[in-house]
């Protein structure tokens, strides 16, 4: 019988304090001996500091100090992990139910050891707490599309400690695309390992739901690709940064409310669950 690996869950904050809590107990509340929590914060000037003080007992390592970025943090957060399976979430992710980690490492002790990365699902969430939709597809149908933009959903990512033993630490010269580019680095030639299971929740709306901030992410896609020798457009990625250049160009010209309803029409005409209308 295999014995379930310890799994490592690190956490960047900064500024979390309206959320952080939630992200805590969602991983105190998991029916799993085999975990670690590791918590980085980027020097918050709310009351994050003081909720993880309070929590300190409970958490294997935590830290506060100003830092370059989540990259820069989640590095820090690797040279203080001891779990083969590492995750990483940010303060206003938790996961799905109280037995994820407990179902996720029984499953991880299954896979072969030549993987390492393997995914499940995320649910996409509002700030009300309301279900938008899960994200996440099998590897025949992912890998198709991770030479375009990232088709993993990062908060259902579980990397293997061998990843970064192999391929090194994430560059914390992106900043939004440093995960993509860590996984282009093992994917371009080697494949994950999907397990269709729903892992975590992911708030979305605001800052996450900009088009600006999507035009940005598209760019350090390109700039990852490039930079593993990929090249650096497809048809799909065009196809990509012509949405999101009409999603910003619908934003300016339109009243916002209106573009949200627009947006969702269009997805619904491609048979896509509503977005833009839910994220806010």
């Amino acid at each position: 019988m295999s014995i379930s690996p310890i799994i490592t869950v690190i956490v960047a904050v900064y500024n979390g304090e309206n959320t952080l809590q939630r992200c805590i107990d969602s991983f105190l509340e998991q029916d799993c001996d085999n975990k670690e929590l590791i918590i980085i914060d980027g020097a918050s000037t709310d009351r994050t500091l003081q909720i993880i003080e309070r929590n300190k007992e409970k958490i294997k390592y935590y830290s506060s100090e100003p830092d370059k970025g989540i990259y820069d943090a989640w590095n820090k957060g690797l040279k203080q992990a001891n779990g083969e399976w590492i995750c990483f979430l940010g303060a206003d992710d938790y996961f799905w139910e109280n037995s994820t980690l407990k179902i996720v490492s029984n499953e991880l002790a299954l896979i072969p050891k030549n993987f390492l990365v393997a995914y499940g699902k995320v649910m996409l969430i509002n700030f009300r707490g309301e279900k938008l939709f899960a994200v996440g597809e099998p590897w025949i149908e992912a890998k198709k599309k991770l030479f375009s933009y990232m088709s993993i959903p990062h908060q259902g990512v579980m990397h293997r400690r061998d990843l970064f033993v192999k391929h090194g630490d994430f560059d914390p010269e992106f900043r939004i695309a440093g995960d993509y580019d860590l996984l282009l680095r093992e994917l371009k030639l080697g494949d994950a390992f999907f397990v269709d299971r729903i892992f975590s929740n992911m708030e979305v709306g605001g800052i996450s739901s900009d088009p600006k901030n999507h035009f940005l992410g598209l760019r350090e896609f390109k700039k990852a690709r490039v930079k593993n020798n990929l090249p650096a457009h497809t048809i799909s990625s065009v196809a990509g940064d012509f949405r999101v250049l009409i999603r910003i160009i619908a934003f300016k010209l339109i009243n916002e409310k209106l573009a949200r309803v627009i947006l969702d029409l269009f997805r619904q005409i491609q048979g896509k669950k509503p977005y833009w209308t839910k994220a806010n």
